[in-house]
């Protein structure tokens, strides 16, 4: 079962009230949120342009779980929209997977107050994973791989040319060390890319941006979140070692995060160790 809203506010005006969306107007202006917000809208624009995500005209599928970054990623998307600063069509999807006491009236009721078109669908994935997995097994690589089956298929249906997603800089980072240590190979969560089909591509605007910056945005901004019942509540994930190691990290060296977001777009394949990459053999000495 589908709901369409086709509703969004239109452009801004040229005051200050005016030139920022709706639901910004209701929160308390401190110096404190106004550098945050700043800090959000500055790394979020600058993954768009160094990724090349924009063309003028599209449509983008914006998911939202419920959870504080998906919030967030909406937020600061229908803000540089109001602006003028992303000429895309933004439509917001939802896609219940039937987790047991999932409050269904949440999401549509806080989007159709903001004006913001959107999607939800309904597909009981919860039944597929808890069917297929034993009980206490890591629930999440299957659950996703459904949810982001099903998020292609809508967005060929609505017509989006993007799925984009709220994955953040401690995602990527926790990424890479999962693959490092469990995976033996170099890869995290990119910016940009296209999906095996090669017709949806999956845009990460947020992947630069601090994760306790989002969590504190969602805290000021009072969204109302939903807590995932099928995989937050399950421990010992290997997710959460590299998080409790990263965490570790920068609490002993301050900024290293930062520092390790950048170091995976400054890649000098000469200093690895894949001939694939770079052409070893070719090296050679003064004869």
């Amino acid at each position: 079962m589908n709901e369409m809203i086709l509703t969004a506010p239109e452009h801004a005006e040229a005051d200050d009230a005016a030139s920022t969306h709706p639901m910004f107007r209701e929160i308390e202006s401190t110096v404190e949120f106004n550098k945050l917000r700043k800090r959000l809208i500055r790394l979020t624009r600058e993954a768009i342009d160094k990724f090349g995500m924009v063309r003028p005209g599209a449509r983008w599928l914006v998911a939202l779980s419920g959870g504080k970054d998906s919030y967030g990623l909406l937020a600061l998307l229908l803000d540089l929209k109001w602006r003028g600063l992303l000429p895309v069509e933004l439509l917001a999807c939802n896609l219940d997977q039937g987790q047991p006491n999932f409050p269904k009236h949440i999401l549509p009721e806080y989007l159709a107050k903001l004006g913001v078109p959107h999607r939800i669908e309904y597909q009981d994935t919860y039944s597929i994973v808890t069917d297929k997995l034993p009980a206490g097994a890591t629930y999440c690589s299957l659950c996703s791989r459904l949810r982001r089956g099903h998020l292609y298929r809508i967005a060929r249906e609505e017509g989006c040319s993007a799925l984009v997603l709220g994955h953040h800089r401690e995602d990527s980072l926790e990424t890479f060390f999962m693959n490092l240590f469990h995976g033996g190979k170099l890869a995290a969560m990119p910016g940009k890319l296209l999906n095996d089909e090669g017709d949806v591509e999956v845009l990460r605007p947020l992947i630069y941006c601090a994760e306790p910056d989002l969590a504190r945005f969602a805290e000021v901004m009072q969204f109302p979140i939903i807590p995932c019942d099928l995989c937050g509540s399950q421990d010992g994930l290997q997710r959460n070692a590299m998080k409790a190691m990263l965490d570790t990290m920068e609490k002993q060296m301050p900024g290293r995060k930062d520092v390790m977001i950048r170091a995976l777009g400054n890649v000098n394949a000469s200093h690895l160790l894949d001939p694939r990459l770079f052409d070893f053999a070719a090296l050679g000495g003064r004869q």
